[in-house]
């Protein structure tokens, strides 16, 4: 259930930030936002705002989407023929069409349609009790579609290919651009609830509790000055030294390490311990806890991982393989790993899969 649970939260929280980014951009470019989905499949909550957009959360909480005017494949069509009820206002305007089987208003007109224009002439023409009649159709019209969604009609000047080029250029790049920006946050957080960013440039370290390190005698902030006679000045050459001193082991390697202690010097023997076929010392990078090194780490760390990515798609497109396609199902097994190692884990996987 927590597996699923994160599962949930990570893969929602990216796809709806994602879609956001383009809702908020085309909204400020005119573009007109038909529909605003939390979830997909059938919709179990719908409200359809003072701006158009029709807000709805849908059974299956899994992301969502974005409904955009003229944009991809969004398009009404009503077939020759087909029965639909209109709503009329007093100046004998159709302010909804309803082409589903749902009743939303007694008092509306039954219609088989022959013709509709709701793009240039805002028309619609049918037979209605036998007599072939043509009515105009309200800028703002909804339609109420098979599935009972009710959205916004699309005319040509609220849609997605009318906006300005900068509008369409915003509206396009803005769900990537929530991805980074989502990514920073997380990582931010991540690095809060952890108590700083580390420091992999210094051979200060933290101690991990019950490790090997901390049962020789070691605490937070000593400095290993060096492992089995070869000098570390940073985590990269401690962790090397340590792959290399369990690299042909066939038990727990020994390891002497030459710490320095509140300045004093001393040689320890410690005994490494054993996970799963590696040999560990109990010791992971110094934490910088400054407010800013938190916030310059989540931009590096959101950097870095976009780089990342960017260098995958490219192998992924040199050297085409399904197995390295992960999609939802690594991300629910990944997830579900990162739910057993608590929430702050996960905030750090959102960080590393929103690119």
């Amino acid at each position: 259930m927590k597996g699923i649970l994160a599962f949930i939260f990570i893969f929602g929280v990216i796809v709806v930030v994602h879609e956001f980014g383009h809702f908020y951009f085309a909204k400020r470019s005119g573009i007109l936002v038909r529909e605003f989905a939390i979830g997909m499949g059938p919709k179990i909550f719908a409200h359809i705002g003072k701006d158009g957009t029709a807000y709805t959360i849908r059974i299956l909480p899994l992301g969502g989407y974005v409904r955009m005017a003229g944009w991809g494949e969004d398009k009404t069509e009503i077939k020759t023929g087909t029965p639909v009820s209109l709503s009329v206002n007093e100046e004998g305007t159709v302010t909804r069409i309803n082409i589903s089987e749902k009743i939303l208003d007694a008092a509306s007109l039954p219609m088989n349609v022959t013709a509709y224009d709701f793009e240039e002439r805002l028309e619609i023409t049918g037979l209605v009790f036998d007599e072939c009649k043509t009515f105009t159709v309200d800028h703002d019209a909804t339609i109420v579609e098979e599935d009972g969604t009710e959205v916004r009609i699309a005319p040509l000047d609220v849609q997605y290919q009318n906006a300005s080029i900068w509008g369409r250029l915003m509206t396009n790049f803005a769900g990537p651009m929530n991805n980074f920006i989502l990514g920073f946050v997380a990582f931010v957080l991540f690095f809060f609830l952890q108590g700083g960013v580390p420091n992999y440039m210094t051979n200060h370290v933290t101690v991990a509790e019950g490790g090997a390190a901390q049962q020789a005698g070691l605490v937070t902030g000593d400095q290993i000055l060096a492992i089995n006679g070869e000098k570390v000045s940073d985590y990269d050459a401690i962790a090397s030294a340590i792959a290399k001193a369990g690299q042909d082991a066939t038990s727990a390697p020994v390891l002497t390490v030459e710490v320095s202690h509140e300045g004093q010097k001393k040689v320890l023997d410690v005994v490494t311990k054993e996970q799963e076929g590696h040999y560990y010392l109990g010791v992971s990078p110094i934490l910088k806890t400054g407010f800013a090194d938190k916030l310059i780490g989540g931009f590096k760390e959101t950097l870095s991982t976009s780089m990342l990515i960017v260098r995958a798609l490219k192998n992924i497109i040199s050297q085409f393989d399904l197995n390295k396609l992960g999609g939802p199902v690594a991300i629910y097994q990944i997830s579900s790993q990162a739910a057993d190692s608590g929430w702050g884990v996960c905030l750090a996987f959102v960080g590393y899969v929103v690119h």
